[in-house]
């Protein structure tokens, strides 16, 4: 098992070096960036009363709470706990060049990606800031296809749905400007018959298309954090490093809704160990956003769970909810990257194949400080890196079907829980990543492909790969199949641990529990689109105002 996660741990940060800009290892620092004017609200939690109350309280401050919590303070007075920092004080999370530091300059408790490891050997990152995963991530923006809001299990009201993009959409995306990696993508899928040319839209469509990004054209970062500017400041507190320890829940007569049980607050602790309680007042509810490792572990913490699985722990059962933790799915990334004769850009994804056979595919590029030891024998100065362009292509699967769990690996919340996705568990999965990397091969096969191989001796051209390349026998399934499996890696957009229909209802409240609510890709079976990120904060938008409606109402 040791070689089996040296052999991943290699792999991903081969691939991170690769794949997601390594820039900010050169000897330029990005700016920092000045904090927004909307960030008088925010407060370290140890400037927090010990009690208080609000009309919700929000656990997570990330790519779904924060729009969630600027929509129920224009009429509520709303409180939202992060457990990590703000990011714009931290050059490298504020910037496109940034980013691979972001993900590797990681702690135990306080780093904006918090790292960890399925027990498949594959490692991971999760947000630990406020914004969170849209605070650290590649940036890509695209919105749902259809199959996801069929499938979801909760009843949309597209008109709304819509009118919630576009608030994010008006706030925090850009349209990217391609240059010389990303144009041979979209011209590559084009030839091989990735059809039609959909040019620059927002909208899942199957062919080719330039999608958005959260960061500028000076490449800044836009993450969540940024929809706290439309909060009325007036009702709206965040607190940050406010790490929230469990859920208060109270026995209560039979109400309306069937349940016994009834959140009333939550508690947290501040960076200085002191304990805080926050309260909701009559018709207030707990709402977790804390995504789907948070979440789930934040349930089980709490006492809601599978009653055998808590006794094991010690934990008091305040309700025996058996499927929190199950169906957890990450979708998996497999790809090839290789060396260009030519100079190249950094770049994250800009370009997505949207294919029929259920792969989309991605790529990226970057540029690699690389100090020969050579230079260091030959030449008596210091030694200053050469840098290398690195160019990678990647497929991403619709879905996935493979279902995973998770579970605790101790009861300090702090430490990340373990899971399992099993990847590749189910054959559609399988059959799905052979279809995206065939095109794959299929991409390195054509004309646009050309200027980015080396010239041989006598005339001929070959790629120069870094790590595992394609098969050379593509049409043969079972070789196909071995390389899916041995190249696996995540593209980060786990999702499910408290899904609808198991744990929440169709209007995301916790099954058995009064005032409890989940908002967050936990309750999601199913991978919206190319990438989450632009469906979580719409969610976060769109709870946001059909809880407001529901209050009217009442």
């Amino acid at each position: 098992m040791s070689k089996r996660m040296d052999r991943y741990l290699l792999y991903t940060v081969v691939l991170l070096l690769l794949l997601l800009g390594a820039a900010s290892l050169s000897n330029a620092r990005p700016r920092a960036n000045r904090p927004p004017n909307f960030m008088r609200f925010v407060t370290n939690a140890t400037d927090f009363a010990s009690e208080d109350y609000y009309d919700y309280i929000i656990v997570g401050g990330g790519t779904a709470g924060c729009p969630l919590a600027a929509t129920l303070s224009q009429s509520f007075r709303v409180l939202l706990l992060e457990r990590g920092g703000v990011p714009y004080n931290r050059p490298n999370v504020m910037s496109h060049d940034g980013f691979l530091t972001t993900l590797t300059d990681v702690n135990s408790f306080d780093s904006p990606a918090q790292s960890f490891v399925s027990e498949e050997g594959v490692p991971n990152a999760r947000g630990r800031v406020l914004g969170g995963s849209s605070a650290i991530n590649a940036g890509f923006y695209s919105r749902a296809d259809k199959q996801f809001f069929d499938n979801s299990g909760l009843d949309w009201d597209l008109t709304t749905v819509n009118q919630s993009y576009e608030w994010v959409e008006r706030a925090i995306v850009f349209r990217p400007q391609l240059r010389t990696w990303q144009s041979a993508i979209r011209d590559a899928l084009l030839e091989i018959g990735v059809h039609p040319f959909n040019g620059f839209t927002l909208e899942h469509k199957v062919g080719t298309k330039i999608g958005g990004s959260t960061f500028d054209r000076a490449g800044r970062r836009h993450s969540s954090a940024d929809l706290l500017r439309y909060a009325r400041n007036s009702n709206i507190r965040v607190a940050v490093y406010a790490t929230v320890e469990r859920v208060l829940l109270a026995s209560s007569s039979p109400s309306d809704s069937g349940c016994n049980v009834s959140a009333i607050g939550v508690v947290y602790r501040d960076q200085l160990g002191r304990y805080h309680h926050a309260m909701i007042r009559d018709r207030g509810e707990v709402i977790l956003s804390a995504g789907s490792l948070g979440t789930p572990q934040l349930m089980l913490l709490s006492g809601i769970g599978p009653r055998s699985y808590l006794s094991t722990w010690g934990i008091p059962v305040a309700l025996d909810l058996p499927n929190v933790g199950d169906f957890v799915y990450d979708n998996p990334r497999n790809g090839i990257s290789i060396v260009p004769p030519v100079p190249m850009e950094n770049s994250l994804i800009q370009v997505v194949g949207i294919t029929e056979e259920g792969a989309f595919l991605e790529a990226a590029s970057t540029v690699i400080p690389f100090a020969s030891p050579l230079r260091s024998v030959f030449i008596r100065a210091p030694a200053s890196p050469l840098y290398v362009p690195v160019t990678t292509i990647m497929e991403k699967i619709l879905g996935p079907v493979s279902v995973g769990s998770l579970r605790l690996a101790s009861t300090d919340v702090r430490i990340n829980p373990v899971v399992r996705f099993n990847y590749f568990s189910d054959p559609q999965d399988l059959e799905r990543c052979v279809n995206g990397t065939r095109k794959i091969g299929e991409i390195l096969r054509s004309r646009a492909m050309q200027d980015f191989m080396f010239r041989e001796w006598f005339g001929s051209r070959r790629f120069r790969f870094v790590g595992v390349p394609l098969p050379l026998d593509q049409s043969n399934d079972l070789v196909m199949a071995d390389f899916c499996r041995r190249t696996v890696s995540t593209i980060w957009h786990y999702h499910g641990g408290c899904v609808v229909g198991k744990v929440v209802n169709s209007d995301l409240k916790v099954n058995g529990v009064d005032s409890l609510r989940i908002v967050d890709g936990s309750t999601f079976s199913i991978s919206p689109g190319t990438n989450p990120q632009a469906t979580l904060m719409m969610l976060g938008r769109y709870m946001g105002l059909q809880m407001l409606r529901e209050r009217m109402r009442y």
